[in-house]
């Protein structure tokens, strides 16, 4: 017994404070997107041409980036001539309609709270059933470690659960595939009412890079209602929790 209490006092504070302060990302993170529009040329199409999951299109003479679908590949930095793309270190990503991830430029519309009288039933708990439709296990991944010593989802009052006749609502992960389908309806019907749904990961909002298979379809709100929507692929566990605190209301200002 004295081993672990020496061991637990040498390891020190683990979990993160965020909210509270500002988070420590990785030199590697790869955030949200900006798009100078004043240095892309109206005629090139290289980024468009590069991009795996056909996310950047131009409309009207404008480059446009749907994070539905974003890899977050970053090939198109790469192979932008005029250094009008560029990934940043923002973590937040999280939106409340597939409309607000797409992109021109820096500004984003980011997920808002729950209504009143849902925000005074789930505010303090919430309990959601996992669900991987067909997903590779990244996104499952990085949800799974919010529940580590370092994120302590716990301390949100946030919690997964076994059982969807526990659950407030549901997460969901992966392209939701042909045979996952049944299995995603019958899971959504079995959370009692009054529920939420969260898509997490560009699978689960778009099918992303399996878009328009036979087998996929094409994001999770084509079989069930999606509340709030979290890009990546994989996306950050900063960037799920911050989109899981601002649905409760926990997050209402930039940090």
């Amino acid at each position: 017994m004295i081993k672990p209490l020496f061991a637990r006092l040498q390891q020190k504070h683990r979990t993160i404070s965020f909210p509270k302060a500002k988070p420590e990302l990785p030199e590697r993170f790869c955030g949200k997107p900006t798009i100078d529009q004043t240095k892309c040329s109206a005629d090139c199409k290289l980024c468009i041409d590069v991009c795996p999951a056909a996310a950047l299109k131009k409309e009207n003479g404008a480059l446009t980036i749907d994070l539905a679908r974003c890899l977050f590949c970053a090939q198109c930095t790469q192979k932008c001539p005029a250094d009008a793309i560029n990934f940043s270190r923002d973590y937040r990503l999280a939106a409340g309609t597939k409309a607000d991830l797409i992109l021109s430029g820096s500004e984003m519309k980011l997920a808002e709270a729950l209504d009143k009288k849902t925000k005074s039933l789930f505010g303090r708990s919430l309990k959601l059933r996992q669900v991987s439709a067909g997903g590779c296990n990244a996104c499952e991944a990085d949800t799974n470690v919010l529940s580590t010593v370092v994120f302590d989802l716990g301390r949100f009052g946030i919690q997964f659960v076994a059982s969807p006749r526990h659950a407030d609502g549901l997460l969901i992960t992966g392209p939701v595939t042909g045979n996952m389908r049944l299995a995603l309806q019958k899971t959504y019907e079995a959370v009692p009412a009054p529920k939420i749904v969260i898509a997490v990961g560009a699978c689960a909002i778009s099918g992303c890079i399996y878009a328009d298979h036979p087998q996929v379809n094409n994001g999770a709100d084509k079989i069930v209602p999606v509340d709030l929507y979290i890009p990546g692929c994989p996306p950050h566990p900063l960037t799920i929790l911050d989109g899981l605190l601002r649905l409760l209301g926990k997050i209402k200002e930039s940090i």
